[in-house]
């Protein structure tokens, strides 16, 4: 379970003639079980980043192999199979349906996937236990607090059980204390389930649960930094 972005530039149009470099040659490698936290401003290239490691976007040039499989040939279809399958992903905003219970927004997830019910609903009560909401499966979005609705977004990115977790901003609309939760548990679950989690962040605080933290600035990726900083 890798990831691995090597040489990875994009570019978008800025008027009629120029284009601007979002992404400048940008290689990272994620192994199983580790937690990378790409850390910088707003308008560093850290969602341009991310868009390109879940096969959103297609770069100018380089390449993203997830999984051990190569992206760069794959059809829209087959790139949206991988996403399904192989890649998770925790938006900033979890974006939870409002009339599912906490069990029906991941059982969602793994019914596309064509996956027997029965199992698609012991895998949903597993990875709500794991996030600590096993008491919780009956709820709905409004009856939980921010901090239970991001669990769930992350239990719901690894329904399908994923070899690479992508991660935006998960502590954004959390508290201190909320926050600092929540990215326990997502070290915490990288590393028992082995997946290959990148994390992007603009906030510093907390980022010594991760294994490695890099800098992002005008699309290029800098010094990588021992756990703490």
């Amino acid at each position: 379970m890798t990831l691995t972005l090597h040489d990875v530039t994009l570019t978008y149009p800025d008027g009629d003639t120029s284009r601007l470099t979002a992404l400048d040659a940008v290689t990272l490698e994620v192994a199983g079980g580790e937690l990378a936290a790409v850390v910088g401003p707003s308008g560093s290239g850290k969602s341009s980043l991310l868009a390109v490691a879940a096969t959103l976007v297609t770069p100018d040039s380089g390449s993203v192999v997830v999984d051990g499989t190569p992206t760069g040939t794959l059809s829209r279809a087959e790139k949206a199979e991988l996403r399904r399958d192989r890649i998770g992903i925790v938006f900033q905003q979890p974006n939870l349906l409002a009339s599912l219970t906490a069990a029906e927004q991941l059982q969602v997830m793994a019914h596309l996937s064509g996956r027997k019910p029965r199992e698609v609903r012991d895998r949903a009560r597993e990875l709500l236990a794991a996030v600590g909401l096993a008491d919780k499966a009956d709820r709905r979005p409004h009856q939980l607090s921010g901090g239970q609705r991001q669990r769930i977004n992350i239990a719901r990115a690894l329904m399908n059980e994923p070899a690479v977790m992508l991660v935006d901003e998960p502590t954004s609309a959390l508290d201190h204390e909320r926050g600092a939760a929540v990215l326990d548990l997502l070290a915490g679950l990288t590393r028992e389930r082995g997946v290959a989690t990148v994390l992007v962040t603009h906030d510093r605080s907390h980022l010594e649960v991760a294994d490695r933290v890099v800098r992002m600035a005008d699309g290029r990726l800098g010094a990588m930094s021992p756990t703490g900083v």
